[in-house]
């Protein structure tokens, strides 16, 4: 589902957002997005729902036809036992339809491009992640999109200014 958010009004059911990666979004300019399912344990999900997770250091990469999210790091559910919890850095299997799989694997092998999950919800009671196909920003286009930003946000509050005046 290329360019499908979390929260976007085609979605039946509430989405509970868990986290959310900020700095992907300021170190990467997002070409394409996607939502995938991850295979998790129990345990993993119980902890998910503690909002107990990691997104700042993990990416995705292909293996063996297959997308794989690294570095996600779930901490282990507080009331598990030690036999039933799971290794919080495993290696985690994201869950697309195989054409979804083809298109990011002809834009990654372009060349200098990465996927990074964007954030990571519960859609209908399932876990879901946001993973963006990504080229890495140089700290000249950081600055750029920055400035960019603030002034987007400068004209918001003129326009709010504006508006307020108008109405009183």
């Amino acid at each position: 589902m290329a360019g499908s958010r979390p929260g976007s009004s085609s979605e039946q059911g509430p989405t509970k957002v868990v986290a959310t990666n900020r700095r992907a979004r300021r170190d990467y300019d997002i070409l394409d997005e996607y939502e995938a399912g991850l295979v998790l344990a129990g345990s993993e999900v119980k902890s998910l729902r503690e909002s107990n997770v990691t997104l700042a250091e993990s990416y995705a990469r292909m293996a063996g036809g297959e997308l794989w999210i690294q570095s996600l790091h779930i901490t282990p559910y507080s009331h598990a036992g030690a036999a039933s919890g799971h290794d919080p850095d495993r290696p985690k299997k994201l869950l697309l339809h195989r054409g979804e799989l083809n298109r990011i694997k002809a834009r990654l092998e372009q060349g200098r491009l990465t996927v990074v999950p964007l954030s990571l919800y519960f859609k209908q009671g399932r876990a879901k992640v946001l993973i963006g196909v990504a080229r890495g920003r140089r700290r000249a286009d950081k600055r750029q999109a920055i400035a960019e930003q603030d002034a987007r946000r400068e004209a918001r509050r003129e326009m709010g200014r504006a508006a307020k005046t108008r109405g009183s």
